[in-house]
């Protein structure tokens, strides 16, 4: 059992460092507002097309919250998928970990 715990340790650790240098993306304004995220939900850059700024503050403050929201979503099932595969094997309830 602790050789176990000390394996399933072992691969958290690196599923961590993975989760570090993958790379999703969320858009808003039909690819307009492109937000890139990592696996840990950092934001790592925005891209704006030069034709949204003129729509106007507020719409451009909508799509790039959409686009961001959309991307952490993203980040969010990509970390959940790797650990739901981490843990399959264990036997734990779901959302446990």
């Amino acid at each position: 059992m602790m050789k176990q715990l000390q394996q399933m340790q072992t691969k958290m650790a690196k599923m961590q460092e993975e989760l570090e240098t993958v790379e999703v993306t969320g858009t808003a304004g039909g690819g307009a507002i492109t937000v890139t995220a990592n696996g840990h939900q950092r934001i790592l850059s925005v891209a704006i097309e030069p034709e949204v700024l003129e729509e106007g503050a507020e719409l451009l403050a909508d799509m790039v919250l959409a686009a961001v929201n959309d991307a952490l979503d993203r980040s969010r099932e990509l970390a959940s998928q790797q650990m739901g595969s981490l843990t399959a094997g264990l036997g734990l309830p779901p959302g446990l970990l």
